[in-house]
């Protein structure tokens, strides 16, 4: 229970990768954390590339983005269609500027693209928007988990397990800091 007391927004919109979402959202509630879907509309439900549902439990619009600790953006062709709302790019953008973590994987990265939030970092994705991501001012690595400070992105399913332990990892070091700074 290495994560009770931490939040996780994991995004979620139609043709998502069935294992980029439901992985990391198994994971961390194994973990003890509270783990919140969020959509770009009132609580809905989603289907993945292969027709699984995904119920959402929030409205990107309106969930209070300073009560998360870290969002996570699955890939497939979900990220396409999350980065035309706003209100998704911008709990992206608030977490990151507040040095929140924020994972993406897959295609993933395409929401940081129009997040604006690459430019002069590191970061992986799926091979196919690998251009994307330089062109958005990123330095693309192909491994299979990159973190740049607080923001983590992988390249495709094969990579979860890397990628969720580095987002832990990410999330224990910022337990620890706050403590020390409560003193």
């Amino acid at each position: 229970m290495r994560l009770r007391g931490r939040r996780i927004a994991v995004l979620a919109e139609n043709d998502y990768e069935d294992l980029e979402a439901w992985y990391p959202i198994l994971r961390f509630r194994e973990e003890g954390a509270e783990v919140v879907v969020v959509g770009p509309a009132e609580p809905t439900t989603y289907k993945s590339k292969h027709g699984y549902p995904l119920k959402t439990d929030a409205n990107a619009s309106t969930i209070d983005a300073d009560s998360f600790d870290a969002v996570i953006v699955p890939g497939g062709w979900a990220p396409d269609r999350m980065r035309r709302y706003p209100a998704m790019l911008d709990l992206v953008r608030h977490l990151y500027r507040q040095g929140k973590v924020v994972a993406a994987i897959c295609h993933g990265p395409w929401v940081l693209v129009s997040a604006d939030v690459l430019r002069g970092k590191q970061a992986t994705s799926s091979a196919g928007i690998k251009d994307d991501v330089k062109n958005a001012g990123a330095t693309w690595i192909n491994q299979e988990v990159v973190r740049d400070g607080n923001l983590i992105t992988s390249r495709a399913p094969d990579d979860l397990p890397a990628f969720c332990r580095e987002i832990i990892a990410a999330l224990m070091e910022a337990r620890i800091e706050a403590a020390a700074v409560a003193g």
